[in-house]
């Protein structure tokens, strides 16, 4: 059984949905106002794998992964072009289109956008002032924090050190300090809708809540996000949605750690990032999703070139043996080995730990290859090729033809060295003739050779093959 944690608890919980098998998930998606990096890539990937397992788990789940696409750095961006917000937001949502491709991610059910949401935005804020939630304030609309006695309660926090704790800029329209916008009076040339209290734009916490409601309800499963997310967004969005409907608003809370470069977030802000394509064009979509999955979702994700490039080196060894066993069973069908799958679904039942499931996959990988370098058993090569193809399904890694990866990874690496196939097979074809001549010095340069320009040769019973190195 699945299991959990959950933020607003603090502990891991059986998941028990609220009318099963349907599940309700609903996951912060990105503010489209420049490409997705690489702390953007592990919340994509955490959510899809999340996604994954519940449907293999023979859940019907109705994931709602959102856009913000109206706000500050959009609105300054398309300022600083000469062009209008909606082109900036369109512009990036087909960039980060891209990224999910590139990441393998399914596509969640329904991806809705901010600005298609202003009406239901407009009667939560309305129901909120009704209620004396929120209040109007000179063509803005606050939320009044004192007003909803659980202000905290997913952050654990306290109002009060809040605010003996925050740098706030004094605005004597506030309440309180810590009250947040619902609604923002639009200034000149900026995008603006008409509402109760003049021309103006959401603010970016009621965007959310007016999405979850429409599209799954309240209350519904799982919301999830990046753990950054937590305070203030996450905890707004909580007030404001259980104080205008008075019952519960999400039952699970599920938030992935951060990205670091050197111990220190990975944040545009600091320009310490690689864009998902940047990465991806290094080492290939799947590895970098690889690399994702390496560390428990929950912890921290310290990011190096090293790092990245040894998930690489990691998942070709996988591909590498896929082959050889695709090989070896040519022909033959085989149910996943139940061992194997066990393992797997122990692991990912204890909070996804993907960390583990890595292992296994290694541990699988290093038994199909002791099994074909000994006396082959084709029927248990079968069975855990099986077993690694159905965990490739839910985590995607792995999923690819491994000739098609494998060929693929040759060209980019014979592109990269302005090497061509035909010369490596020439070298080759010198060096069974030096060894055949007894000129074992001859063949051995030239193995060295082709070593020192990323090319590895493994000579077997079939003959010499040949393979980049990672």
């Amino acid at each position: 059984m699945l299991h959990l944690h959950n933020t607003l608890s603090g502990r891991l919980e059986e998941f028990a949905p609220i009318d099963p098998p349907r599940v309700g998930m609903y996951v912060c998606g990105v503010t489209v106002y420049d490409r997705s990096h690489i702390g953007h890539a592990r919340a994509m990937v955490v959510f899809d794998v999340l996604y994954r397992y519940l449907v293999h788990s023979g859940f019907e789940v109705r994931f709602v992964r959102n856009f913000t696409d109206v706000d500050d750095k959009i609105i300054a961006r398309a300022q600083a072009a000469g062009i209008a917000a909606i082109d900036v937001a369109d512009a990036n949502i087909l960039a980060f289109n891209e990224d999910v491709k590139v990441l393998g991610c399914v596509a969640p059910t329904i991806e809705p956008r901010a600005t298609e949401h202003i009406p239901e935005m407009i009667a939560l804020i309305e129901t909120l002032i009704a209620k004396d939630l929120a209040y109007p304030a000179h063509g803005d609309v606050y939320f009044a924090v004192e007003s909803f006695p659980g202000y905290g309660k997913l952050s654990k926090r306290k109002l009060e050190d809040m605010q003996a704790g925050a740098r706030i800029e004094i605005d004597e329209r506030k309440r309180h300090p810590m009250d947040f916008a619902l609604w923002k009076a639009s200034k000149e040339g900026e995008p603006a809708w008409e509402s109760p209290w003049g021309p103006g734009r959401p603010g970016w916490h009621i965007e959310c809540s007016a999405m979850c409601l429409k599209h799954l309800g309240q209350p519904f499963d799982i919301h999830g996000g990046g753990n950054d997310l937590v305070f203030p967004h996450h905890e707004n969005e909580i007030a404001q949605s259980e104080g205008a409907l008075e019952r519960p608003f999400a039952r699970y809370w599920v938030h992935n750690g951060m990205v670091s470069v050197g111990h220190e977030k990975m944040a545009k802000s600091l320009g310490n990032f690689l864009t998902v394509q940047e990465a991806a064009g290094r080492v290939g979509g799947e590895a970098l999703r690889f690399f994702t999955l390496g560390t428990h979702y929950r912890g921290p994700l310290d990011f190096t070139e090293d790092r990245l490039d040894e998930a690489a080196r990691g998942l070709g060894r996988i591909y590498e043996t896929l082959a050889r066993a695709d090989a070896a069973s040519a022909g033959r069908t085989a149910a996943a080995d139940a061992e194997v799958m066990r393992q797997f679904r122990e692991a990912m039942d204890d909070d996804l730990n993907t960390a583990r499931v890595s292992g296994i996959l290694f541990e699988t990988v290093r038994a199909i290859n002791r099994d074909l370098d000994g006396r082959a058993d084709v029927d248990r090569v079968a069975a855990w090729r099986a077993a690694i193809a159905e965990i490739g399904k839910v985590i995607g890694v792995g999923i690819t033809d491994p000739r098609e990866y494998l060929a693929r990874e040759k060209k980019a690496h014979l592109e990269d060295s302005e090497m061509s196939a035909e010369a490596i097979e020439a070298l080759i074809a010198e060096r069974l003739a030096a060894r055949k001549a007894k000129d074992f010095k001859r063949a051995d340069a030239i193995r060295d050779e082709l070593k020192a320009k990323g090319v590895l040769l493994e000579d077997g019973p079939s003959g010499t093959i040949w393979k980049v190195e990672r």
